[in-house]
Formats: structure tokens, C-alpha cells, sequence
């Protein structure tokens, strides 16, 4: 029988000016305080200083979590106001194009040090998701079994159209710039948490890696916690979509922990269709065709979906969480994130707006989104998302 899930939740925020719909170089310390007291022991630092980041407290259901994420988007936007800021969650900033201040604490100067442009251009935020492992699983072989779907969670999170000012042609160009790092895309082939540990420990005695979380996969083992770390995602401007993703995820957690042999039926060619279906998520988004292993034919998203309600259909029933499923398609039907923004921003250029006001019109979108208020959904035309 499966149980739920304790789980907790990551959210990465870029501070906006309300004005110029950048992101301030340094926004005033006044500001920043204000979202540290705010959050209080939630509250963390990320690389540049016009970033903020939630680790949220450990909950028992979605409910509970729905109303933490309301509070803490309602409490930022409320102690950023009076500043003249506003705060947009996605995986990118449309507008951004200056060199921004980074945040003075040591490991994020490491990270400066030792990556250099990489890092200075990774203006990025995401959507990270931890959900409990029972002890007596291992970790890595219900990472193995959660693995091939990862795609469908990033097609559904894409919310990074746009960067340093411009249309990129991906739905999710954070994923892009995350694979111009070393150890932030698909991990290697392990075999169970053993072999896991073997690699990590070769990377510190080589002096490749500081600390065990500098491997920043799209998911992995938490060094701190133990949990199972989802990293995939970008940053989501609607609390829904974060609801959905985040059940999904604990889904799939769910179901293989209560699999015999989780990830036994993970093998090289498995890892190879997830690289292959990462790349069409990135790049397409929803309406990517994606490949199931054993199938020649590629499937739209509609198709995947529903493969995914036959294989976890009956731990969804079993956890009362059926109706993630309906929430998925919708938003397939609606557009993710990234179809909105480029669908709002082609309008503007075709009413004659110049790309910064056509950016603007994305902007002020994803702010309202954040902050919860009802925006003019443009009319999307998603024929290939299927069904």
C-alpha cells in the first residue's frame, strides 16, 4: 500500500523594477532585508543579489503547501512594493541583459572562481522539488525508476522563452545555460546508491568538486536530506502549475518506492531516449514528440500523458490524487508558461510594439502570474500537444 510522501519545495524569484521591467543591478539593502525578515529561516541568498530564494518548511500535503506558496509570493510582493519592485518567478527574466551584482558570501564567490562566465551569465530560476525516500529503499534505483519521465516535468515547468533580451526558439533556454556547466544534466548511469557514492567520492579526491551538491543534476540523492531532489524544472509564474508538477513528481516517487525492484528495467538505452527527450523539451516544450523505449513511433504530449495515467493511474488512486492527471492537460490546452510568453510577445510586435515593449508585455504577464492576479490569457493554438 502507498503511503503519501513527506515532501518540501525550492522556488527561486527574480526581484524586478516595476519601472524599467529589468532586474535592478543591486536592489537596495533595505529591500532585501525586508524579504529576509519576511521569510525568516526560509529565506536564502542565490548568485546575484537581485534573486531571492524560498526553501520552504517540510509538508504533509498539497493543501498545506498551496497556502505556504501564496503567503510567501503575497509577503515578498508586499515588502518589495514600497521599493518600486515586484517579484516574477520563471525560469529566465525576458528583459535582463546587464551584468548583475553578485551576492557576497563565499560559496557563491567559489562559484565565480571556478566558473568564470558560465557563471556569471547563469541568471536563472527554478523550481526545485525534494520528496522523502523511506530508508530502507535505495535512493539511486528509485531515481533510475523516476528517470524516463523527467521530460514530461520539464515540458510542463518551460517557462524560459526569452534571453538576455531576446526570443531564444527553446521553451526552456534555462536548460540550455545549465548544460554549460559540468554536472547539471542528466546523471550518469548508476547503478544504485553504492556506485553513486563511488563517483562522488572520486570527484572530492580529485579536488573536481568542493562538496558532494556541487554535482547539480536534473535530479539527485540530496547530500543534506533524504530525499530525492527534482531540479529539472523551471521556475513556474502560476501556483497551479508548481501544485501540479510537484504531485506529479511525488507520484512517481511514490510508485517506485513501492516497486520490488525499482529501476531494474533502467538500462543504457533507457538513458539514452531521456537525453534524446530532454533535448525535445527544452527545445519544443509541450508540443515536442516524445519517445517511449520500445516505440518507434514518437508520441505528442497528450499521448505521454496518458501513458503516464496507466502507469501510475493506480498508485494516483490509491493516494487520492487522481485529478493531477486533468490538471497536466490543462496545462498542455492552456499553453505552458513559455507558449503564453512568445504568444503575448508576437501580438505585440504585430501591433506594431518594438521588441522592448513586446518584452514589457511579457513582463508585466509573469508578474501578474506571480502575484496571483487574473491577466488576459492570449487565444494559443495547441494543435500538437495532442489531446
Amino acid at each position: 500500500m502507498n503511503r503519501h510522501l513527506k515532501f518540501g519545495i525550492e522556488e527561486e524569484y527574480f526581484i524586478t523594477d516595476l519601472q524599467t521591467r529589468c532586474m535592478p543591478e543591486q536592489p537596495s539593502l533595505a529591500a532585501v532585508q525586508a524579504c529576509r525578515v519576511e521569510l525568516g529561516e526560509h529565506f536564502a541568498h542565490e548568485m546575484f543579489q537581485s534573486q531571492v530564494e524560498m526553501a520552504s518548511p517540510i509538508f504533509q500535503s498539497l493543501p498545506e503547501a498551496a497556502e505556504y506558496l501564496n503567503q510567501v509570493r503575497t509577503g515578498l510582493n508586499q515588502c518589495l512594493a514600497p521599493h518600486g519592485l515586484g517579484l516574477l518567478s520563471a525560469g529566465s527574466h525576458p528583459m535582463t541583459t546587464q551584468v548583475l551584482q553578485p551576492t557576497d558570501e563565499l560559496h557563491f564567490q567559489q562559484l565565480f572562481d571556478d566558473y568564470q562566465r558560465v557563471a556569471r551569465r547563469s541568471v536563472l530560476s527554478g523550481l526545485h522539488v525534494h520528496v522523502e525516500v523511506p530508508v530502507d529503499r535505495d535512493r539511486v534505483r528509485v531515481m533510475n525508476e523516476v528517470l524516463p519521465w523527467l521530460p514530461m516535468l520539464l515540458a510542463l515547468s518551460a517557462s524560459s522563452p526569452f534571453w538576455n533580451g531576446a526570443y531564444s526558439g527553446f521553451s526552456s533556454y534555462r536548460q540550455v545555460a545549465c548544460d554549460e556547466w559540468p554536472r547539471m544534466g542528466v546523471p550518469e548511469f548508476f547503478k544504485d546508491e553504492a556506485a553513486f557514492a563511488s563517483y562522488v567520492g572520486m570527484l572530492m579526491r580529485t579536488g573536481s568538486i568542493h562538496q558532494p551538491s556541487d554535482c547539480w543534476w536534473v535530479i539527485r540523492p540530496s547530500s543534506r536530506y533524504p530525499t530525492l531532489e527534482l531540479r529539472i524544472c523551471d521556475a513556474c509564474p502560476r501556483i497551479e502549475d508548481v501544485l501540479c508538477i510537484v504531485s506529479l513528481f511525488r507520484l512517481m516517487v511514490a510508485h517506485a518506492v513501492a516497486q520490488p525492484g525499482p529501476g531494474d528495467n533502467y538500462s543504457l538505452m533507457s538513458h539514452w531516449i531521456l537525453k534524446e527527450n530532454r533535448w525535445r523539451a527544452k527545445r519544443h516544450g509541450s508540443l515536442a514528440e516524445f519517445i517511449a523505449e520500445g516505440q518507434e513511433q514518437p508520441m505528442l504530449m497528450g499521448e505521454w500523458l496518458t501513458l503516464a495515467e496507466q502507469t501510475f493511474g493506480e498508485t494516483a488512486a490509491q493516494l487520492g490524487v487522481e485529478d493531477v492527471f486533468t490538471q497536466a492537460r490543462r496545462i498542455v490546452q492552456e499553453g505552458t508558461s513559455a507558449d503564453r510568453q512568445v504568444v503575448l510577445y508576437e501580438q505585440g510586435l504585430l501591433l506594431g510594439d518594438s521588441i522592448e515593449e513586446a518584452l514589457g508585455r511579457v513582463v508585466d504577464q509573469l508578474l501578474a502570474e506571480t502575484a496571483g492576479m487574473p491577466v488576459a490569457d492570449p487565444t494559443l493554438q495547441q494543435v500538437a500537444g495532442g489531446p
